[in-house]
């Protein structure tokens, strides 16, 4: 009879192979799960919006501006009022494209209502359907800009703004936040500013060179952003 001591304890060895096997699905499962709500989701498909960058391209200029904006952003409610006019005269005069990422990173400060992903998401669907009403739209939602710490714009507010300028069948996208995944997604690909630890807005890239904002005043005037 052979001893105790020699025999393999086969019963351990796969109640141990099944934990191993269980463990490794459990870890697979969870790295989906992560890599699917990290990931882009639905993206616009309008050839003027870029699907990796996020980018809303407005007007055919040689030379770029990229504003990444929160629509709860202060700062970039000043930014499109001091420097909002003069930038759509360079879209007008052909002198810039003007690409404009709306990102949310202020969703913490609308008292649980994700305005800046809501607000970003309507961008989208409105600059997915009707390009040439992107940018009234965004100059509309920032005259309409509400404070931080509130609850934002309603939905329905935000679908009135677009029927003012123009875009009358975008109720659904917005209300069912079509692109609300792939504002996050979008996000997460913001570049950070010089001199900043992570993403702030607005962020400002002049021909694909990401600036501080203290550095406006070097490209800029008071009200005015010039190309040379």
């Amino acid at each position: 009879m052979a001893s105790a001591k020699g025999k393999t304890n086969w019963f351990a060895i796969w109640v141990s192979v099944a934990a191993v096997v269980v463990i490794v699905a459990v870890g697979a499962a969870v790295v989906f799960i992560n890599n699917a709500s990290s990931g882009p989701g639905t993206a616009p498909e309008a050839s003027s919006i870029d699907r990796e960058t996020g980018a809303i391209a407005i007007g055919e200029g040689e030379r770029t501006l990229d504003t990444y904006v929160d629509f709860m952003c202060p700062v970039c409610g000043a930014f499109e009022t001091t420097y909002g006019p003069s930038i759509e005269g360079l879209v007008d005069d052909g002198t810039i494209t003007l690409n404009v990422h709306p990102i949310s990173i202020l969703d913490r400060l609308s008292s649980g209502t994700d305005y800046s992903t809501r607000a970003a998401n309507a961008m989208y669907v409105v600059a997915d359907k009707h390009p040439e009403l992107a940018l009234p739209f965004l100059q509309a939602m920032f005259e309409s800009q509400p404070a931080e710490n509130t609850e934002g714009l309603t939905d329905e507010q935000i679908i009135a703004i677009a029927e003012e300028v123009g875009a009358t069948d975008v109720a659904d996208g917005i209300t069912d936040g079509t692109y609300a995944q792939f504002v996050k997604y979008i996000t997460e690909k913001t570049p950070v500013q010089p001199g900043q630890q992570g993403i702030s807005t607005p962020t400002i890239a002049i021909d694909g060179e990401v600036i501080s904002n203290s550095e406006l005043p070097r490209v800029a005037g008071r009200e005015t952003i010039t190309y040379s």
